[in-house]
């Protein structure tokens, strides 16, 4: 007698497509939040309600390791995260800077070389006040 392996037929499966919803400017006024750090700048885009409709960053434009950090990655971010935008409906931008790395500048200009016209440009960076406690003096 020989022994017949039982074969499980799978059932057919349907493929279902799935549409991604598109995301629209609610209107054409947008704010960018950078945020440069030592490592990377980080850029998104978002309405006034507070949805993002886009971002980008040097890692997404396709630098990596310490090419992120660098200005030239910060403007294609720059304008990677603005032509999205106005691919949605944005057309003025009000910026708010982050951080201290070397993309703070740069950003802007790739911002406002995709197209989005800049109506205020301010910095929200953090400063300690008072700092830490100094060192004890040592012993004679």
């Amino acid at each position: 007698m020989a022994t017949a392996k039982a074969t499980k037929i799978k059932p057919a499966t349907k493929k279902v497509e799935v549409k991604k919803k598109k995301k629209i400017a609610s209107s054409p006024k947008v704010k960018v939040m950078i945020h440069a750090s030592y490592n990377n700048t980080i850029i998104s885009i978002a309405d006034y309600t507070g949805n993002v409709v886009a971002s980008s960053s040097g890692g997404v434009v396709g630098f990596t390791g310490t090419r992120k950090s660098t200005a030239y990655a910060a403007t294609k971010a720059g304008q990677d995260a603005a032509a999205k935008a106005v691919k949605v409906g944005a057309l003025e931008a009000v910026v708010i800077v982050k951080g201290i790395g070397e993309g703070r500048n740069a950003a802007v200009k790739g911002i406002r070389a995709a197209g989005l016209k800049i109506t205020s440009l301010s910095d929200h960076t953090s400063v300690p006040h008072g700092g830490v406690k100094p060192r004890k003096k040592p012993k004679k």
